[in-house]
């Protein structure tokens, strides 16, 4: 299941859930709920929630002297075949500044344009 399936399953606690972890780029558990404002209970359930479909990873820590869990986005699956034509990587990727008229974007396009789908 791709994680934009997956995020249209998730309720309406877990997807804010989910938004606060990805626009924190890592919270703990303990701050997790009560920036939600919801209990400790109720955080905990979403944050299991999100883990157990592979949205988010949880990880043993300890934080102000309690034990808890960080929480942070899983990492994704990167599709790079959009970059690709052929066996060929776009030249757009790793430059600055490209030269629509340069040979390497051309022979790309050509690539792009010849590939069977």
């Amino acid at each position: 299941m791709s994680v934009s399936e997956l995020e249209a399953e998730l309720s309406e606690d877990e997807r804010e859930g989910l938004d606060l972890i990805r626009e924190t780029g890592g919270i703990h558990q303990s701050d997790f709920w009560k920036e939600l404002d919801v209990s400790s209970r109720k955080g905990s359930r979403i944050a299991e929630a999100l883990e157990d479909s592979g949205l988010i990873q949880r990880t043993d820590t300890v934080y102000d002297g309690h034990n808890t869990y960080y929480l942070e986005p899983a990492p994704r699956d990167l599709d790079f075949s959009l970059l690709m034509a052929g066996d060929m990587l776009s030249p757009f990727i790793g430059e600055e500044e490209v030269d629509a008229q340069a040979d390497a974007f051309s022979q790309w396009m050509m690539n792009l344009a010849y590939e069977e789908y």
